[in-house]
C-alpha cells in the first residue's frame, strides 16, 4: 500500500493513515472483516457521504461519533460492507436446491444468512415454489443480514427489470408484476413470493443469533471470504451445529472448507454436508 501521509492533501477531508487504520479495528470488531491495506480509498469514498450528512470535516471526529453511537455505527457497518448479488447467481447452486428438495420432502427450514438486497432468498423462493408447485409450501424461509438498508430494499422487492431478462419467461410471468408509468422499467416481486421469506437483521459476529434449528438448508456465499481463517470455523462451526445430519450447506465460488473435515465433507461443487 502507498504510505497515507498524515493528512492527504485535495482532499474534501481530512483522513490519515491512523484512521484507516481505526476504521478496519473498528469494523473487525462490528462485522468481523478483516480489509486489505489496499481499501484505504475505498473506505474514504463509501464513508465521506457521512461525514458530510454529519458536518464533520475529519475522519478522527466522525470515528469518535461511530465509538459512542450505536445507530451511527450501523450506517458505518452498512456503508463499508459489500452487497454484490443477482437473481440465481451460481446457477448451479440453485438446481442441486432442487434436487435436494425433491431427494428430501421432510425439509422444513432454509436459512439464507447474506441476503444482500434480496436476490438470492427469492432466487431460492422461486425454486421452493417451483419444486412444491404452491406458494404455501412447508418449507419456511428466512434472509439475514447485516446491513438494514438493503434488507429494507430487499423487502420492498422491487428491481430494474434488466435484473431478470435472464430468467425463463414463465418465472418472469409468475413470481414478477410489471411496472407502470412512473414504474416503467421496474418489477415487482410477487406478493406471494415476498410472503414466503422472512427477512431480519442479523450479525453473524453476535454471540447469540435469533435463528430457530434444526435447519435443513443454509446459504452462506461470498461471505467467509471477508473473514480470517479463525473467524471462518467459529462461524462454520456454529453454523453447523443448528443443521440437520445430511443437510446442505451453499458456500460461495470463492469459498473452501475441505480443510475443516470435522466440520462438513464435500456433497458437489461448493456445497457440504455436516460431518457428523
Amino acid at each position: 500500500m502507498t504510505e497515507l501521509h498524515e493528512v492527504v492533501a485535495q482532499r474534501e477531508f481530512a483522513y490519515s493513515r491512523r484512521d484507516f487504520d481505526k476504521v478496519r479495528r473498528l469494523l473487525f470488531e462490528r462485522a468481523g472483516i478483516r480489509l486489505a491495506d489496499s481499501k484505504d480509498a475505498m473506505v474514504y469514498s463509501r464513508l465521506a457521504r457521512r461525514l458530510r450528512i454529519l458536518k464533520l470535516t475529519r475522519f478522527k471526529d466522525y470515528l469518535a461519533v461511530v465509538a459512542d453511537n450505536h445507530q451511527e455505527q450501523e450506517h458505518f457497518v452498512n456503508a463499508l460492507t459489500t452487497n454484490l448479488t443477482s437473481f440465481f447467481r451460481e446457477p448451479h447452486h440453485f438446481e442441486a436446491l432442487s434436487t435436494y428438495l425433491k431427494q428430501h420432502p421432510n425439509t422444513k427450514r432454509i436459512w439464507c444468512s447474506a441476503s444482500s438486497t434480496g436476490e438470492e432468498p427469492y432466487s431460492i423462493a422461486m425454486t421452493v415454489a417451483s419444486v412444491y408447485g404452491t406458494f404455501t409450501p412447508p418449507v419456511s424461509i428466512v434472509a439475514t443480514d447485516i446491513d438494514s438498508r438493503v434488507l429494507q430494499k430487499a423487502a420492498a422487492g422491487i428491481y430494474s427489470a434488466s435484473g431478470i431478462e435472464q430468467l425463463p419467461p414463465h418465472y418472469r410471468q409468475q413470481f414478477f408484476y410489471k411496472g407502470k408509468g412512473a414504474q416503467l422499467g421496474k418489477v415487482r416481486v410477487a406478493d406471494e413470493l415476498r410472503r414466503m421469506v422472512q427477512f431480519a437483521t442479523l450479525n453473524l459476529m453476535s454471540p447469540t443469533w435469533d435463528i430457530e434449528s434444526p435447519i435443513d438448508i443454509i446459504f452462506c456465499r461470498n461471505v467467509m471470504i471477508y473473514f480470517d481463517r479463525d473467524t471462518q470455523r467459529k462461524i462454520l462451526s456454529r453454523m453447523v451445529k443448528l443443521m440437520k445430519p445430511g443437510g446442505m450447506y451453499v458456500a460461495g465460488h470463492s469459498e473452501n472448507f475441505t480443510m475443516y473435515p470435522e466440520l462438513v465433507r464435500p456433497m458437489g461443487k461448493t456445497i457440504y454436508r455436516p460431518a457428523n
